[in-house]
C-alpha cells in the first residue's frame, strides 16, 4: 500500500511538474493543462499498467469539463478509422488462429531437411520477421514461442536465447509493413504513408536490420547454439518430425487463407484503387479488414459475436482511442506547435539533427514505455513541424523505426517481449532478469538503430 502511494505522489508531482514548467516556457493554460494531463496518463501507464484505461478515461473528463477540447474534435482525433482497422484485423486474425492456420505454417517451415543449428537460428529469425509482418508481432510471437519451445524441448537445450533470437527477429519485422505494429497503421493513417511506402521503404531497412540482428545472435549465443547442433548430432535431426504437429490443410482452413491472401493483395494495392475510384487516401486500406470481417461474420456466423467479444481487445483499443483523444488536444491547443518551435530553436532546421533526435528518442522512450503511446505523443509533434516548412516523411520513418527498434532494449520494451517472457515462464518456470536481457538487447537496438539512421540521413531515398 505504501508503494502505491509513494508511486502516486510522484506520478502527481511529475504531472503538475511539467504543467508548471509548460507554463513557465510561455504556454497558455489550457496548453499547460493539455500537458499535465497527458502526462499523467502516460506516467500513470508506466506506474500502473493494470489502470492505464482509468487514467485514460479521467483524463479525458477533466480536459472536457475544462473546456481545453469540446465534443466535436474529441470524436475528431479519437482516429476511429484506426481503431475499426484494428477491430476488423482483430476478427480476420481470430478466424486464422481457430482454423490452425498458425499452426500449419509454423510446422511447415519447420520441417525442413537437414536441419542443423545455425539454420535453425536463420529459420525463425527469418519467419518470426515475415510473421510480424503478415499478421502482428503479439500473434506472431505466441505461436513462435511455442514452436521453439518445442523443439528445444526435444534437443534439450536451454530454450532463453532462441526465444530472445525470436522476439528480437519479431520486433525488427513488425517494422516492416503496416500490419506489423499498430503503430503502424497509426502512423500511416496520420501521415498519408501506404502500404506501398511501406513495402518499398520500410521492408527493405528491416531486413537489412535482420541481416544485423541473425550476425550478432551467431556470435553472443555461440555456445548456445554449439550446443544445439552437438545434440542434433546426437539425437538426430529427423525425429524432431515426430514432435511436431502435424495440420493438414482442410477445407475451411482453405477458405480461411484465401481470405487471408485477398486481403493482404488488396492491401497492397490500397493507394492504386483510391486513385482509380477517386476516394480520400486511405480509405480503401480502412476498409478493407471491415469488408473481410464482415464477410467472415456471414460465413461463421454461429461464431461471429465469439470473434467480436473473444478475439477484439477492447480493453486496448479503448485505451488507444482515449490517448489519441488526449495527444490530439495537444495539437488542438497549439502545444505541438509550440513544442516543434522550441526543438527547431534548439536544433535548427537542420533535418538530420530532427531526424537524428526523433529516431533516438523513440527508440530510448520505446524501450521503457509502450511504443504506441509513445508514437500517439510524437504523432502531433512531427505534424506541428509541416508549419515550419519541414519535410516529415523522413521523421515518419525515424518514428517508426525507432517506436519498434527500441522495444528490443530492455525486456519491457514492447508488448511481444512481455507476452514471450510470460509463456517462458509460465511454461518453463523460467524468470528472466533484467540484465540477462539487457545486454543483448542494448547490442541489437544500438546497431539496428544505427543502420536505420545512417540510411534516413545519408539515403535520399527517404527524402
Amino acid at each position: 500500500m505504501i508503494k502505491i502511494v509513494s508511486k502516486l505522489i510522484i506520478l502527481i508531482s511529475l504531472a503538475c511538474t511539467f504543467g508548471l514548467l509548460g507554463k513557465n516556457l510561455g504556454m497558455t493554460s489550457q496548453q499547460a493543462l493539455s500537458v499535465a494531463i497527458f502526462s499523467t496518463s502516460i506516467l500513470g501507464t508506466l506506474f500502473f499498467w493494470d489502470f492505464r484505461l482509468s487514467f485514460a478515461f479521467l483524463g479525458t473528463s477533466v480536459l472536457l469539463v475544462t473546456k481545453t477540447i469540446d465534443l466535436e474534435h474529441v470524436i475528431e482525433f479519437s482516429s476511429l478509422e484506426v481503431i475499426l482497422f484494428l477491430v476488423g484485423m482483430m476478427i480476420l486474425i481470430g478466424l486464422l488462429k481457430q482454423e490452425g492456420f498458425f499452426a500449419w505454417i509454423v510446422s511447415l517451415i519447420l520441417r525442413v531437411k537437414n536441419l542443423n543449428a545455425k539454420g535453425f537460428v536463420i529459420l525463425i529469425s527469418v519467419m518470426s520477421a515475415l510473421l510480424a509482418c503478415a499478421v502482428d508481432e503479439v500473434t506472431s510471437i505466441i505461436f513462435m514461442v511455442a514452436a521453439v519451445l518445442e523443439v528445444c524441448d526435444y534437443f534439450e537445450v536451454d530454450v532463453f536465447p532462441f526465444v530472445v533470437i525470436t522476439v528480437l527477429a519479431t520486433n525488427v519485422g513488425s517494422a516492416a509493413t503496416v500490419l506489423g505494429n499498430p503503430i503502424g497503421i497509426l502512423i500511416a493513417s496520420k501521415s498519408g504513408l501506404t502500404f506501398e511506402d511501406f513495402i518499398s521503404k520500410a521492408f527493405p531497412l528491416a531486413m537489412v536490420c535482420l541481416i544485423a540482428i541473425i550476425s550478432i545472435v551467431m556470435l553472443w549465443y555461440k555456445k548456445s547454439i554449439q550446443q544445439l547442433q552437438a545434440n542434433i548430432d546426437r539425437l538426430g535431426e529427423n525425429d524432431i518430425l515426430i514432435k511436431l504437429i502435424s495440420v493438414p490443410p482442410d477445407r475451411s482452413l482453405k477458405i480461411s487463407l484465401g481470405i487471408f491472401a485477398i486481403t493482404l493483395v488488396s492491401l497492397s494495392l490500397h493507394h492504386r484503387l483510391e486513385v482509380l475510384w477517386g476516394l480520400v487516401p486511405n480509405t480503401v486500406l480502412l476498409v478493407i479488414p471491415l469488408v473481410a470481417s464482415g464477410c467472415i461474420m456471414i460465413w461463421k456466423r454461429d461464431k461471429a459475436r465469439s470473434y467480436v467479444e473473444k478475439d477484439v481487445e477492447w480493453w486496448t483499443l479503448l485505451f488507444f482511442l482515449l490517448l489519441f483523444v488526449q495527444a490530439g488536444t495537444l495539437k488542438y491547443t497549439g502545444t505541438t506547435v509550440f513544442i516543434a518551435q522550441k526543438i527547431v530553436g534548439a536544433v535548427g532546421h537542420n533535418l538530420n539533427f530532427l531526424i537524428t533526435t526523433m529516431l533516438w528518442t523513440g527508440a530510448i522512450g520505446s524501450s521503457i514505455l509502450d511504443n504506441v503511446v509513445l508514437v500517439a505523443a510524437f504523432i502531433p509533434v512531427v505534424q506541428g513541424f509541416q508549419a515550419l516548412n519541414v519535410n516529415l516523411q523522413p521523421l515518419w520513418w525515424a518514428l517508426l523505426f525507432g517506436g519498434c527498434l527500441g522495444g528490443n532494449i530492455t525486456l519491457v520494451g514492447s508488448t511481444a517481449n512481455i507476452v514471450a517472457l510470460g509463456i517462458l515462464e509460465k511454461e518453463k518456470n523460467v524468470r528472466v532478469t533484467f540484465l540477462r536481457w539487457f545486454g543483448v538487447g542494448l547490442s541489437v537496438g544500438v546497431v539496428t538503430t544505427c543502420i536505420i539512421w545512417l540510411a534516413l540521413v545519408f539515403l535520399p531515398f527517404y527524402r
